[in-house]
C-alpha cells in the first residue's frame, strides 16, 4: 500500500491530481484535489487499513487474487456530501482511480455501488473514452447478473439514476444478445434519467426497448 510521499510522486509525474491537504503519516489519508473538487484518499501506508467488502461481481481479475489485500478507498469530501451522485462527480473520481492505478500494481479497481472487481486495464479502458465524450463505461461501473427470473438485472444503476432494471426479451434471443442491450440500455438510461411512465428506448444497434417503473426503484424493460 502506498503512503503519503507516495502518492505526494505519483501526483507530481503523471499531474491530473494535487495534494491540498496532508496530515500526519500515521492517520493514513490524504485529501487530493481534481477540477476543483476535492476527495479523500484512506488506507494509506501507516495509518488504518482498509480491505475490500462486499464485492460479488470480477471482471479481469479472480476473487482469489485480492483475498486478503489491503485497499485504498476514494470517498468525496466533504464539500460533495450529497453530491457524489452526480455525473460531473462521478467523472472526476473515474480520472482520479485511473491515476491512483498507477500507484505500483493494484490489482482491482472496485465499485462499491456495483459490488465489482475489475482489472485496472478494463476499467481504463472503459473510463477513458467516455471522459473524452464517448459512451457511458457500463462494464465498468454497473454489474449484470442474472435473477431468480431468468431476467438480466443491473446492480449499481440505482446509485446514478435512483433504479435498477430487468431485462428480458420476448424473442429469447439468448444471454449475449440481453448483454449488449443491456449496455446500450445503461447508456441511454443515464441520459435520459429515471423512468416514471412507460416509455420506448430505441437502442443504436439493438433495436427498441419498452421501459416501465415499477414501484419506483425498479425498470423492467422488454426487448421487442
Amino acid at each position: 500500500v502506498p503512503d503519503t510521499e507516495s502518492l505526494a510522486g505519483a501526483a507530481q509525474l503523471h499531474g491530473g491530481f494535487a495534494i491540498t491537504h496532508k496530515p500526519l503519516a500515521d492517520e493514513g489519508w490524504a485529501e487530493v484535489l481534481r477540477d476543483g473538487l476535492t476527495f479523500d484518499v484512506r488506507g494509506l501506508s501507516g495509518g488504518p487499513v482498509a480491505t475490500f467488502d462486499g464485492i460479488e461481481r470480477f471482471l479481469g481479475v479472480q476473487r482469489s487474487e485480492i483475498a486478503g489485500s489491503s485497499a485504498l478507498l476514494l470517498l468525496p469530501g466533504p464539500h460533495l456530501a450529497g453530491a457524489e451522485h452526480l455525473l460531473p462527480v462521478i467523472r472526476v473520481a473515474c480520472a482520479l482511480l485511473v491515476a491512483l492505478a498507477r500507484i505500483g500494481s493494484p490489482k482491482a479497481i472496485c465499485w462499491n455501488p456495483a459490488k465489482s472487481a475489475v482489472s485496472p486495464a478494463i476499467f481504463e479502458q472503459a473510463v477513458l473514452p467516455w471522459l473524452d465524450g464517448g459512451p457511458f463505461p457500463a462494464l465498468a461501473l454497473v454489474s449484470l447478473r442474472l435473477d431468480a427470473e431468468g431476467m438480466l438485472a443491473s446492480e449499481g444503476l440505482k446509485f446514478l439514476i435512483r433504479q435498477e432494471f430487468q431485462l428480458s426479451d420476448e424473442r429469447g434471443r439468448g444471454r449475449e444478445h440481453l448483454s449488449r442491450v443491456a449496455i446500450r440500455l445503461i447508456d441511454w438510461l443515464v441520459a435520459h434519467g429515471p423512468v416514471s411512465k412507460p416509455v420506448e428506448a430505441v437502442l443504436a444497434g439493438t433495436g427498441a426497448v419498452l421501459l416501465e417503473a415499477q414501484g419506483g426503484a425498479r425498470i423492467v424493460a422488454r426487448c421487442h
